[in-house]
């Protein structure tokens, strides 16, 4: 399993089809994943860890498992895909977590990380956070990562339009 970033509490590595049962408990849990309009099946969650393994192999980046190095446990993902916003291609840092990891800081602390790689390994000029606009605890993640909204937009998702807005934070250097 190939280490990605390394925080004070955790660490961030490419997910392997191990992780399939902790990936499960986040994708699969109707509360964590509201802002998709409901929780993923079985199919849905193999599918998107696909997906994810296949952004390693052809962006190099993707969402990754994030551990907690004190207990070795997958409590989330974050991570970074390329996503679009109106007809731009954009760098996105993403983060879903295990709901009873909610409240630590852990979303922050991963977030953040993905924008010092992004800006200090991949030189990219800009990272966005793409949240619907119902989703206030993704928000203040995005805020803590020092990001701006930068415009609001519809996407097209499971049949619905959903109003989203996106954040995003310029690098300065």
């Amino acid at each position: 399993m190939k280490t990605i970033i390394t925080t004070s509490r955790l660490v961030l590595r490419e997910m392997t089809q191990k992780d399939y049962p902790a990936l499960s408990l986040i994708l699969q849990d109707t509360q964590t994943m509201y802002a998709y309009e409901g929780a993923f099946n079985n199919i849905e969650t193999q599918e998107w860890l696909d997906k994810m393994l296949a952004r390693y192999k052809t962006d190099g980046f993707g969402l990754w498992a994030v551990i907690l190095k004190n207990t070795k446990e997958m409590i989330g993902q974050t991570g970074l895909t390329y996503q679009s916003v109106y007809d731009d291609k954009v760098l996105e840092i993403g983060y879903l977590f295990n709901r009873k990891y909610w409240g630590n800081g852990y979303a922050t602390e991963a977030a953040i990380a993905c924008k010092e790689y992004a800006f200090g390994k991949l030189n990219a000029s800009e990272v966005y956070s793409i949240i619907r606009d119902t989703n206030v605890a993704s928000m203040n993640v995005a805020i803590r990562n020092g990001m701006l909204i930068r415009t609001r937009f519809i996407k097209h998702y499971r049949n619905m339009d959903m109003p989203h807005f996106a954040f995003s934070v310029r690098n300065k250097q």
